[in-house]
């Protein structure tokens, strides 16, 4: 039976490394580009309804709407500051 702390002769330490790292946090980039693509899209939207708000265009149709991207953005700025 191989010995799974000690790394294989094929792999280098760097790729044995990263291999280990991964093994703790699995699908960590793919989870790192979700919560990046949600944060890109949620600022964009707040920009949209304060832009609406700043006109003052239906105020109070575009005001929750506003507090919804804005907490999409704060939530995933959350989970990505949470995922390091």
């Amino acid at each position: 039976m191989p010995d799974l702390n000690k790394p294989a002769k094929s792999l280098s330490p760097e790729e044995y490394k990263r291999l280990k790292a991964e093994l703790k946090s699995p699908y960590r980039g793919l989870r790192r580009f979700i919560y990046l693509s949600f944060a890109a899209s949620g600022g964009i939207g707040a920009f949209i309804f304060l832009a609406q708000l700043a006109s003052g265009r239906d105020i109070l149709r575009a005001l929750p709407n506003f507090a919804l991207q804005v907490g999409l953005v704060a939530l995933m700025v959350w989970l990505l500051r949470r995922d390091r």
